[in-house]
């Protein structure tokens, strides 16, 4: 054959056959981008490298499950400012091997005490603006750091804290994802006093592999380092945020920063065929998580192929239920006693799920039973003791409200714009509360064992992830790795328990990932369902299992972003 016939024919041969998927791999696994990694001894899994690098480093130390998570918690403030850092809040769950139970934390902060609804409304304001002064509530992640250690830590603070603190002098390499966002973000935030002088290079974002140094923030965490949580919470850093705030027309002060506590909650869980899935209670939205799996474990996966329009169907129409109860009744328990048990209920699910159509998409959607933009870090590590930890953590909207006090070198979150300027509201504004919040662990057990401990970042998505993740493990027998590489569905457009809250009357939109087929998007249509591509809005996952005979560590990360599950 000449050899122009041979290249005539190996091109076409290539054509037919297309580019390397997953399903290309050894493995044949036909969604992993790559192995789960697998480890005997330990596990952690973040969305940076060397976060997850110094997880290890501090559990070979000898440090517990709980000191490498904070160490790498810091780490990822500094590293990946663009979704966490100090200014934000902590939600955590672990696992105690000694006590064998699965602990609770909020560490969710408060308005400010000296603003109302009514200041609102004499303003003309019918929400609370996304960005400055006005959303930004008391962020309580260095709290939540100091209380999950006193319970569970081992090392001292000062050597968890230490190398973040090191790569804040000497600087780190930024990531190719987080180089993009911070990039999003400077011209948004840029014109708040302290941004630019603290989050940029002459002006600009720093680019990937660029050297990145915040002394600022070495600063700030020596000082916490040493004086634990009242170097933060009081004195000179608590005045220092407090005066900033209020010079830019804001409220919080420094009575709001002296006040701030976390709280340890008892996680609340449903069973989904034959494991038990764990969220926190309100006023975060991981009860949406469980209210759907509750519906979804109605119909019978065994006969439903994964990506069919059965399966999309049938999970949007429950996300669209849950998400109604979410926006009406998910709020700060202190103010509002939202009915869990309820909402929990197999028996409720069964009548909720009775108003999904298998033929016809839902346009609108009443609460029963009496966000996208928000950007994050989800990590878990778990320990040679066998002790797992669930840790999510979040400035919201990426780098948060914009407002970075002078000398400190972290930006203050904009969780306020989660509130409600509505009187009556569940989620209505109010002095000393906590807003409703995006922000979610998750964990999994099987047999009363600890199985799975995981999350996946990225707003309204997130509880949209966890039913997937527990799907795709479940129903459709895919392994850890596999289970957050498959293509995701995201349903956008459910009332939202927001400034906003305007009901949904249209349906919504669904945006599906590249990789359902086109059949499928078809039917969907038929349904009544809207179509629409997204790019990138499907969230970040990372995940550790644990083998309930063997004790073995299985880690999986996110392959949409910079991260790594590593293990020892």
């Amino acid at each position: 054959m000449p050899l122009c016939q041979k290249l005539r024919t190996l091109t076409a041969l290539l054509l037919i056959a297309g580019p390397a998927t997953a399903v290309d791999r050894l493995a044949s696994k036909p969604f992993a981008t790559r192995s789960e990694v697998i480890a005997p001894h330990a596990m952690a899994a973040t969305s940076q490298p060397l976060a997850t690098q110094i997880a290890l480093d501090v559990m070979k130390q000898g440090g517990s499950a709980v000191d490498a998570a904070i160490a790498a918690n810091a780490a990822l403030g500094l590293m990946e400012p663009t979704g966490n850092g100090v200014g934000g809040d902590l939600f955590a769950m672990v696992w105690d091997p000694k006590t064998k139970k699965l602990h609770g934390y909020n560490g969710s902060g408060r308005s400010p005490g000296k603003l109302s609804l009514q200041w609102f409304e004499k303003n003309g304001y019918t929400a609370v603006p996304s960005f400055g002064p006005l959303p930004v509530t008391v962020p309580g992640a260095v709290r939540g750091w100091f209380d999950l250690h006193a319970k569970f830590g081992v090392l001292p603070m000062q050597k968890n804290l230490a190398p973040a603190i090191a790569y804040a002098r000497n600087g780190h390499p930024v990531a190719e994802t987080i180089a993009y966002y911070w990039n999003l973000s400077v011209p948004r935030l840029g014109k708040y006093p302290g941004f630019n002088e603290q989050f940029t290079l002459n002006g600009k974002a720093p680019v990937k592999g660029q050297l990145w140094k915040n002394p600022n923030l070495a600063n700030t965490l020596q000082s916490i380092a040493d004086g634990g949580p009242d170097a933060f919470y009081k004195g000179r850093i608590a005045k220092t945020i407090a005066d900033y705030i209020q010079a830019q027309g804001g409220f919080l002060s420094a009575e709001d920063l002296a006040a701030h506590k976390g709280e340890w909650v008892e996680p609340i869980s449903t069973t989904y065929r034959g494991v038990r899935v764990w969220e926190l209670p309100p006023n975060g939205q991981g009860l949406a998580a469980l209210q759907m799996l509750n519906m979804l474990e109605l119909t019978d996966f065994s006969k439903i192929a994964f990506g069919s329009p059965e399966h999309v169907h049938a999970f949007v129409e429950a996300k669209k239920l849950a998400f109604a109860d979410r926006a009406a009744l998910y709020a700060d328990p202190d103010f509002v006693k939202t009915p869990v048990d309820r909402l929990l209920s197999k028996s409720y699910a069964s009548e909720r799920a009775k108003l999904i159509d298998p033929n016809k998409a839902m346009k609108a959607v009443d609460a029963g039973a009496a966000l996208n933009q928000g950007d994050t870090i989800y990590m878990t590590v778990a320990d040679s003791n066998g002790m797992m930890v669930s840790l999510i953590q979040s400035n919201y909207r990426g780098m948060g409200s914009g407002m970075a006090p002078p000398g400190l070198g972290f930006i203050l979150q904009d969780r306020g714009e989660q509130f409600v300027l509505k009187k009556g509201h569940a989620n209505s504004f109010e002095p000393n509360k906590r807003p409703f919040h995006t922000i979610i662990p998750a964990f999994i057990t099987k047999n009363d064992q600890p199985w799975i401990s995981f999350g996946l970042m990225g707003g309204a998505m997130q509880p949209q992830g966890h039913v997937q993740i527990v799907m795709n493990l479940v129903d459709f027998g895919m392994n850890l790795q596999e289970a957050g590489d498959a293509p995701r569905i995201q349903h956008d457009g459910s009332t939202e328990p927001d400034g906003q809250n305007t009901p949904m009357s249209d349906g919504g939109v669904v945006n599906l990932e590249s990789g359902f087929a086109y059949p499928t998007i078809q039917a969907l249509m038929r349904k009544g369902h809207v179509i629409e591509f997204a790019d990138g809005p499907y969230g970040g996952y990372q995940a550790i299992m644990r083998d309930l005979q063997s004790g073995v560590y299985f880690g999986a990360s996110e392959s949409r972003k910079d991260g790594q599950a590593a293990g020892y």
